[in-house]
């Protein structure tokens, strides 16, 4: 007896399911698989960094018994916000606020400097990072070796922290704002040269491709076919990086770079809590009011660039 096999081929349906089983097959594999990878990456993480780690703990009888160290340390958090927290009686407000900020004269002479170390910084590395973007995108580059260049400082730029070249340019200039903001710039230039090239990768060609026909030469093309689509976004980009700057210019005093650093080193020297809470406090402060500032302008900024509604 002969068998004869169906050679009746797929229809398109059957075949195009077959097709999406397959490969929602192989996507939940590499879901698995990453999750997997993942996961012993965090774990060997964790393990690296002593998440793990068993310590011995005093008890308030004298007592010694052995913990694991997160819920050993947690107490310790409490303890240190009590610290540095103020003591403030609603009859003596006026005069538990004084004693507080104490030095407000002081700190607010160094929050304008902090400020305007963070603003000039922002203005160099917005400078910086926004000429060096374009030569540093891939479909806006001249030729390889000005992307390679291009690619490659903005890297340095970006990877050694505003610390380290803090350190540098007081070494090279002395102590004062002017290495905080030499080295905030740097670090600005890097970091905001590479997301703008990223935003730069992701334009429409075709305005520049008529720049070209028109015989506009390679700054034109970036100047009339470019800059207009990537404006919003550089915005953007630039009055975050403001705020991520003045935290930045607050922290570089610590090395003599001008700014609150100064004040938050010899607070921690001193072990002058309630000083720190303060300065703390005026950080923030300061911070939620540039947040927003740049919020409001930000938006005037899209709105106006994606013009009046109907």
């Amino acid at each position: 007896m002969t068998v004869v096999e169906d050679a009746t081929p797929l229809r398109a349906t059957d075949q195009f399911e077959l097709d999406y089983a397959a490969q929602k097959s192989r996507a939940k594999l590499s879901w698995l698989i990453a999750s997997v990878l993942f996961f012993i990456c965090f774990g060997f993480s964790a393990w690296f960094g002593d998440f793990f780690k068993v310590t011995q703990v005093t008890n308030v009888d004298g007592s010694r018994e052995w913990r694991w160290i997160i819920p050993a340390g947690l107490p310790r958090l409490g303890e240190f916000i009590e610290k540095t927290l103020p003591v403030l009686r609603w009859d003596s407000l006026g005069g538990d606020l004084s004693e507080w900020f104490w030095r407000w004269k002081t700190w607010l002479n160094l929050l304008v400097e902090t400020v305007l170390i963070a603003f000039m910084a922002t203005a160099l590395g917005v400078f910086g990072g926004f000429v060096m973007s374009f030569p540093a995108s891939r479909n806006l580059a001249p030729n390889k070796w000005v992307l390679w260049i291009s690619r490659r400082y903005l890297e340095i730029a970006r990877t050694v922290p505003e610390l380290v070249w803090a350190l540098i340019f007081v070494f090279c200039f002395s102590v004062g704002p002017m290495a905080g903001v030499l080295a905030i710039g740097l670090h600005t230039a890097g970091a905001l040269g590479k997301l703008y090239s990223e935003v730069n990768e992701n334009i429409d060609m075709r305005p520049l491709e008529g720049v070209k026909a028109a015989g506009g030469t390679w700054f034109d093309q970036i100047r009339y076919g470019a800059v207009p689509q990537v404006m919003p976004n550089i915005i953007s980009y630039t009055l975050l990086r403001f705020e991520i700057n003045v935290r930045a210019s607050s922290i570089i005093g610590y090395v003599g770079a001008g700014g609150l650093g100064q004040e938050f080193r010899e607070a921690l020297s001193l072990q002058d809590y309630t000083n720190l809470s303060a300065l703390f406090l005026i950080i923030l402060l300061t911070v939620m009011v540039i947040d927003y500032g740049s919020e409001k302008l930000r938006h005037k900024v899209i709105g106006l660039e994606k013009g009046p509604t109907t």
